[in-house]
């Protein structure tokens, strides 16, 4: 019994090495889990910017974003109407670290319109 714990504990333990290595050898190369775009809103992108150097501190080469802690909580905001179709913004996302620089670069421009929501197109980012 005893044995088949250990032996059990070290296969864990190399699955969870081997998945590590693999995570880190494709996050050099094209993130294959990162989005192509987000869906984002004025309170969201400040609360990104305010985050930005936190969340650009992590070593992998793709980086997962959580704003989920920055949605407004207890107020209820209207349903859309259904002719706009306004998309629901994204609060947890993968992106590539090419990614996270244009994503922030593309929420500091000038004149950019956010609200009610707006989609930021990734795709060109790298």
């Amino acid at each position: 019994m005893k044995n088949s714990v250990l032996s059990w504990r070290g296969t864990i333990a190399g699955l969870a090495g081997s998945l590590m290595l693999i995570a880190n050898a494709s996050a050099d190369e094209a993130c294959g889990l990162c989005v192509k775009q987000i869906v984002t809103n004025s309170e969201l992108a400040t609360c990104f910017l305010d985050q930005y150097d936190q969340i650009a501190k992590s070593s992998s080469g793709a980086v997962v974003v959580d704003l989920s802690n920055c949605a407004s909580r207890g107020v209820v905001e209207a349903l859309p109407s259904p002719n706009k179709g306004t998309a629901e913004p994204d609060v947890q996302f993968m992106i590539s670290r090419l990614q996270l620089e244009c994503l922030k670069k593309k929420l500091e421009a000038p004149g950019i319109v956010l609200d009610p929501s707006a989609t930021i197109e990734l795709d060109s980012c790298g």
